[in-house]
């Protein structure tokens, strides 16, 4: 259990929520990927154009090719779709695809998710406002982890 702060509260109904009364935002899902980077160049090599057009956006493809160490960004990524599909509670069901689920580095390098197709439904079920997402990769394995976030429901006046 963990200490009361200010600021912090545990809601029974549905996550994790902080900043209680200023706005917070409540937990709605996490998750966590991790991948051998030699895998997924091997998938690439034996694949080829195939495999990458099925998980990448044509987006992440041009970027993880345009970088050195061009399979160790595309593990990253891969354990990133990986992380935020398990964040909004889909896998890899309910029809959303891996290309449904793009990540790109905002101005400051910070990774950001954007969602097409059935993933964009789920995130609007869910409510979710954001995906919080840290993505890391060394010449043997790449790992993200996930934080869907979503803004409570207004307090019922009384």
């Amino acid at each position: 259990i963990l200490p009361a702060r200010p600021g912090l509260a545990l809601s029974w109904g549905g996550g994790f929520r902080w900043g209680e009364g200023r706005g917070g935002m409540e937990i709605v899902g996490i998750g966590s990927g991790i991948v051998e980077c030699p895998r997924i160049g091997a998938m690439i090599e034996r694949h080829g154009e195939q495999f990458l057009q099925r998980v990448y956006t044509e987006r992440e493809i041009r970027f993880c090719q345009g970088r050195r160490r061009a399979i160790e960004q595309f593990a990253a990524h891969w354990a990133a779709k990986e992380a935020v599909m398990k964040a909004l509670g889909t896998g890899r069901v309910e029809g959303v695809a891996w290309s449904d689920v793009e990540i790109r580095l905002g101005p400051r390098g910070r990774p950001m998710v954007l969602v097409g197709g059935p993933a964009k439904d789920v995130i609007r079920r869910r409510k979710v406002a954001d995906v919080l997402l840290s993505m890391a990769h060394c010449r043997t394995y790449a790992t993200a982890h996930a934080t869907a976030v979503a803004r409570p429901e207004p307090a019922p006046e009384a």
